[in-house]
């Protein structure tokens, strides 16, 4: 049987910056790959779903607080980058999804370095 929590508070989430957003999604994009390596497809589909859940509320809130000539760009790249990480998920390489761990992983980092600062 899977686990899925309950579905993020929209309020909350709108509130939190882009790059944080982005940061919370990796996490779910890196347990979806630790676990579809591993063979562990219940605990991979949660982690795909949560995932799934985070960069739909996000594409929902918008980029209203940025800059209109932002907010485009912003949301073909959540969409974009949604659409490339079910594409990797479906695949059957358990590798395939190293692309976008690597790609949200640059959104941790820069996360970790803003908040340091």
């Amino acid at each position: 049987m899977m686990y899925l929590p309950e579905k993020p508070n929209m309020e909350r989430w709108a509130e939190m910056p882009f790059i944080v957003q982005m940061a919370n999604i990796g996490s779910e994009v890196g347990r979806t790959f630790k676990w579809k390596r591993k063979g562990n497809e219940n605990m991979a589909k949660g982690a795909f779903v949560r995932a799934l859940d985070l960069f739909d509320l996000t594409i929902a809130v918008g980029r209203i607080s940025e800059p209109f000539s932002l907010r485009g760009s912003m949301l073909k790249e959540e969409i974009r980058a949604r659409d490339q990480f079910c594409e990797e998920y479906l695949s059957e390489d358990n590798d395939a999804l190293l692309l976008s761990d690597k790609y949200f992983s640059h959104f941790a980092k820069a996360c970790a370095l803003r908040s340091s600062l």
